[in-house]
């Protein structure tokens, strides 16, 4: 597709074009080395370490992986200021879906940066905020939901606090939500009541009140739906007309990547609608990684859906709502809509998916490639036998266990798979889990084969 479809015509002369062209002729030569996976070099470790521990106590603590990038990147691969070169199978956590310096990102990225403002936001919105909107409605809607707004922010965990807000207006005189056990829904005050994990918030005083329904438990399904049934009527029942609404992640993230059954989500949801609790489906790691583009869409849950939240792939996030939840005048604003750039990206994307250039529904492509990663992981771990389990989780969504879940293990595996030239991250608890946000886009079977050789390799090392 033209990734200057939402730019202006005056952004269009030929001799912009031409600069631009040969800017990314440029950003080719620059990164056309990155193409494997590369050690470290001697002369390079200990200055990177004191770069590392300047860093540490400049932030105030140290990071989770020893990187500190160069900023040259290419399709699955990153540079490190080490001279080191691995596959980013994390994605930075989800935003770079496209992996690194896409040619069409990068040419929509240069267009934007010719555009006035560099963040836009509550006083000044140009025409591509408006274009992607739009863009977030139609794809919203495609199977039948109702949205009919789409309030735009920087972050996934405003996203969230957009729609608390919203819930709570709609519903004047509650003061209760309710969220699925071991979610996880941001940091900020809110958001660390809303997430299922008591170290997030320790020290900090209430600001919300949450009661948790037990996730879906893929290991007994019957006794799972009927358990979480009757909690969730039970809470329903001890505080009748205080709740706001219910917060779904379909397919936990940071809970260890595990999808609910439709029929489980339907029985919430059928509870839901019998005491008049709005629906919200919580989308900041799912959306554009499943099956549909949105978790609820490939649930069937369009009718019922009242608001949903949205990020990380999107770069610009996002809160689409029904009309009923439309908010008063001051509720909600933002001083930063999200920089040029960063729009520009989203609004590739969302295009993208809207023109079918990268298949959703029967022929997904997240669904093509985890079955790659299926087919890769089953026929090069059995070796493992019960030190390797998986892989789990939904489209470019993909998680596995290693050493049963051991919390210490799993650690040094990651630590030593990045090490080994492959950067992935943790998620769920007892058992932990490895988990990869993949650039599905971009992925080559070459770059799987590669990515599934490093993850046998560091097994056999720690085994």
């Amino acid at each position: 597709m033209n990734a200057n479809a939402c730019f202006p015509p005056v952004f269009m002369e030929s001799s912009i074009e031409d600069s631009v062209n040969s800017l990314l002729r440029m950003r080719d030569e620059l990164v056309q080395d990155l193409n494997s996976v590369k050690p470290p070099k001697e002369e390079l470790k200990t200055c990177y370490q004191e770069m590392l521990e300047r860093c540490a106590k400049a932030r105030g603590g140290g990071l989770y992986y020893p990187y500190l990038g160069t900023g040259r990147g290419s399709g699955p691969f990153v540079e490190l200021a080490d001279g080191s070169v691995k596959y980013d199978m994390i994605c930075g956590i989800g935003p770079h879906f496209f992996g690194h310096s896409h040619v069409d990102i990068t040419k929509a990225m240069l267009y934007s940066s010719l555009m006035d403002t560099v963040m836009q936001g509550n006083l000044q919105q140009n025409i591509d905020t408006l274009d992607l909107l739009e863009d977030f409605l139609t794809l919203a809607n495609y199977k039948g939901a109702n949205f009919e707004h789409c309030f735009l922010t920087t972050t996934g965990a405003m996203a969230n606090e957009n729609a608390i807000k919203m819930l709570f207006q709609k519903s004047e005189g509650a003061d209760r939500l309710l969220a699925f056990s071991h979610c996880f829904a941001g940091r900020t005050m809110a958001m660390s009541y809303m997430t299922d994990k008591a170290i997030y918030r320790q020290g900090l005083p209430r600001s919300l009140m949450v009661d948790y329904v037990p996730f879906f438990d893929y290991e007994n399904p019957e006794l799972s739906l009927i358990k979480s049934v009757q909690l969730l009527e039970e809470h329903l029942l001890r505080y009748p007309g205080q709740y706001a609404g219910m917060c779904m992640e379909l397919i936990q993230g940071e809970g260890g990547f595990y999808p609910a059954s439709k029929d489980f989500i339907d029985a919430i949801v059928s509870v839901l609608q019998k005491y008049d609790v709005p629906l919200w489906i919580d989308e900041i790691q799912t959306f554009a990684r499943t099956k549909e583009p949105f978790a609820f869409q490939m649930m069937e849950l369009d009718e019922v859906v009242d608001v949903v939240t949205v990020g990380k792939v999107s770069q610009v996030c996002a809160t689409l709502f029904t009309s009923d939840l439309k908010p008063k005048p001051g509720l909600i604003s933002q001083t930063f809509t999200g920089s040029g750039s960063a729009i520009a990206t989203c609004s590739y994307l969302l295009k993208n998916i809207i023109n079918g250039s990268i298949p959703y529904g029967e022929s997904s492509l997240n669904e093509v490639i985890h079955q790659k990663f299926v087919n890769r992981f089953q026929s090069g771990m059995s070796e493992f036998g019960y030190d390797f389990m998986g892989p789990f989780g939904v489209g470019s969504m993909i998680a596995f266990t290693v050493f049963q879940g051991d919390l210490a293990k799993t650690k040094l595996f990651l630590s030593k798979l990045f090490e080994n030239g492959v950067i992935a991250f943790m998620a769920g608890a007892n058992p932990y889990r490895v988990r990869f946000l993949v650039p599905s886009p971009i992925l080559e079977d070459q770059h799987i084969d590669d990515v599934v050789g490093i993850v046998k390799k560091t097994m056999k090392e720690m085994s």
